[in-house]
C-alpha cells in the first residue's frame, strides 16, 4: 500500500543522502534487498513509496523519516516545531481511531448480550 505518492522532494532528499554517504545506486539498493531500478525509480521520483520502506531508507541512512520528507530548508530536527505538531496531528488521528474501534467493540457486546437473552 502507497502511503507517499510520487514526490520529487523525497527523491532528491534520499539522493542527498546517498551522496554524502558515499554509496552508489547499487550499494544502496543491495542494502536495501532491492534492484537497482527500483531504487532509481524512487530516488528520480518516479515511483511511490510506503512508510515500510520509507522507515527502511531512513534506518539506513540514520535519519528520521521527517527528515527524508521535508521540503528544502525545513527543520525537522528532534523537538523541533514542525516535528511536534506533526507527532501531535500523527497521535490525535490514533487515538480517534481507537475511539472509533472501542464503539464497535461496544456495539459488538450489545449485539451478542442481546442475541444471548432471546
Amino acid at each position: 500500500m502507497s502511503i507517499i505518492g510520487k514526490n520529487s522532494n523525497i527523491g532528491k532528499n534520499i539522493r542527498v543522502l546517498r551522496q554524502k554517504k558515499g554509496w552508489s545506486q547499487g550499494e544502496v539498493a543491495k542494502r536495501l534487498k532491492i534492484s537497482i531500478p527500483a531504487f532509481s525509480k524512487i530516488e528520480s521520483g518516479i515511483t511511490d513509496i510506503n512508510i515500510s520502506r520509507l522507515n527502511q531508507i531512513a534506518n539506513l541512512f540514520e535519519v528520521s523519516t521527517l527528515e527524508i520528507i521535508a521540503r528544502d530548508g525545513m527543520n525537522f530536527g528532534p523537538g523541533s516545531t514542525i516535528e511536534v505538531r506533526l507527532l501531535k496531528e500523527k497521535l490525535a488521528d490514533q487515538e480517534d481511531e481507537i475511539i472509533k474501534l472501542q464503539k464497535k467493540v461496544i456495539e459488538l457486546y450489545e449485539e451478542i448480550r442481546n442475541y444471548a437473552l432471546h
